[in-house]
This record gives structure tokens, C-alpha cells and sequence, in this order.
């Protein structure tokens, strides 16, 4: 079964609202639908996801791109999802088990046991080995793009912009022309904002993990045409890989016209 086929089908409860609807209620009359299925919302991932499509809103509006996105967790995990990214909460499902990754046949990370250790236990080992790049090709290359910077990349942070991000003082975001001007993506500018994601993760940790079973699951993106037509489609195969462009995650949007 194609992917358009399985989303049609499914159902999740909507954060908005707590109602158990279709995902891609609304979008009929939408001539294209980006859908993302996300791993856990406290995954790294899934807030850098929601940051650029914040960051990218007035564009995508202009293109009038219906956006839907599905990440593991429950209704509290997506609240404080949406009120920490500003992603809008009427698009954003929650699917507490990973069904429909799994339906969609997606990576669910790396899978290495040891015997006596609970499933809890099994998971954390097998993200830290993933974060180590192990089972999760190219995530230890794009931690230190996010360290050296980027010049294929644009500006993050804007001048006036005042980033929190303990344990590190509040920064402006004129402080990073010091490590090497404008325009681009500076040296420890994504850095910075992975540092406060991380932060808001584990302060928040029980809402936003509240079954730690699937924090290796990877996810996907998906746009399709009016007609349910796989426009482009990604397959996120490691840690921080969610997307083929990570300088520009959207552009596969803009290269489709």
C-alpha cells in the first residue's frame, strides 16, 4: 500500500482539540499536503522540524501548502510541543505507540539487546549508540556542522534576537558576529539552539517522553498532490537526519515550484 493510502486511513487525536480525526481532514481542496511523521516530539528532530517550518511559515503559506504532522507522544506531549515551537496545534497528531511508523514501514532505529536489561533500559542504550553514530549514518557530522557552522546555510539567530539557553547567559544574537559575521549559518549558532531544545526537553522530560520505548523510531516526510500522488518523499535513517538537505531542510518545497 502506497503512503498516501495509509494516511488517508488513519486517524490520531488532534492536539487542538483532544478529537480522534482523520490527518488529513481540511486538506481536500489543498493542492499540495506536506506530511510529516515525526519521532518522539522531544526528539531533536522533531523541534528543529517545527523551527524551520516557523522560521519558513510565511513562505509555505504563499504557496498554499497544507501542512499535517504526526509525532509520537499524548496529548500533553503535544501541547507543550506546540507551545514551546509555536507549530499550530490543530495540525499536529499524536500517535502514543508509533503505529503509524511502523505501518509506513519507517526505521525504528537501532535494535541491539543485552540480556537482563528492561526495555527502557534497551532503548536509552541503543539512542546513545545512535548518537555516537552507530546504526545512525552521518548524525556525528551533522553535530559538528552544527558546532564549525555553515556557509550553505542561512543566518539562525537574528541580530536582536535573544536566545535562552542555560547553562550558557542570555546571548543576542549580534554576539555570534564575533565567531564569524553574517549571512550564514555562524560557528555555534545551531549549536546554541540544539543546547536549548535539549534544555526544554529535560525539564520537561515525563511530557514530552512519556513511553521512552520508541525514542529510537526515526520518521519521514511526505508531500503529495491533490490527487494523492508522492510528490517527494524522505526516510529519515539516523539522528538528526531528517531531512536530505540538512543546510535547507525545505528547499525539496521550493525545488518542486
Amino acid at each position: 500500500m502506497n503512503p498516501y493510502a495509509i494516511i488517508h486511513q488513519t486517524q490520531r487525536q488532534r492536539v487542538s482539540d483532544g478529537m480522534t480525526r482523520s490527518l488529513l481532514e481540511d486538506c481536500e481542496n489543498t493542492p499540495r499536503i506536506l506530511v510529516l511523521v515525526w519521532s518522539q516530539l522531544g526528539d531533536f528532530d522533531s523541534l528543529e522540524y517545527a523551527f524551520w517550518l516557523q522560521r519558513e511559515a510565511e513562505q509555505l503559506r504563499a504557496k498554499g501548502i497544507a501542512i499535517r504532522a504526526v509525532g509520537i507522544g499524548n496529548l500533553d506531549s503535544g501541547k507543550q510541543f506546540c507551545h514551546y515551537t509555536g507549530f499550530p496545534a490543530e495540525w499536529l497528531f499524536v500517535d502514543p505507540n508509533a503505529q503509524l511508523h511502523r505501518q509506513l514501514n519507517l526505521y525504528p532505529g537501532l535494535n541491539f539487546k543485552l540480556p537482563g536489561l528492561s526495555t527502557t533500559q534497551t532503548a536509552w542504550l541503543n539512542l546513545l549508540l545512535m548518537c555516537a553514530g552507530i546504526g545512525s549514518p552521518g548524525t556525528l557530522a551533522e553535530v559538528f556542522r552544527g558546532y564549525r557552522g555553515d556557509r550553505n546555510a542561512p543566518q539562525l539567530i537574528g541580530d536582536e534576537e535573544i536566545i535562552k539557553a542555560k547553562p550558557l547567559p542570555p546571548l543576542k544574537g549580534s554576539f555570534f558576529q564575533f565567531a564569524g559575521g553574517s549571512g550564514y549559518q555562524r560557528p555555534f549558532e545551531l549549536a546554541t539552539l540544539r543546547l536549548r531544545n535539549m534544555v526544554e526537553v529535560l525539564g520537561n522530560w515525563k511530557t514530552y517522553v512519556p513511553n521512552p520505548a520508541y525514542m529510537t523510531q526515526r520518521g519521514a516526510t511526505f508531500l503529495f498532490d491533490a490527487d494523492g500522488n508522492v510528490l517527494y518523499e524522505h526516510r529519515d535513517r539516523a539522528i538528526l537526519g531528517f531531512a536530505a538537505n540538512m543546510s535547507r531542510p525545505l528547499s525539496f518545497l521550493y525545488e518542486k515550484g
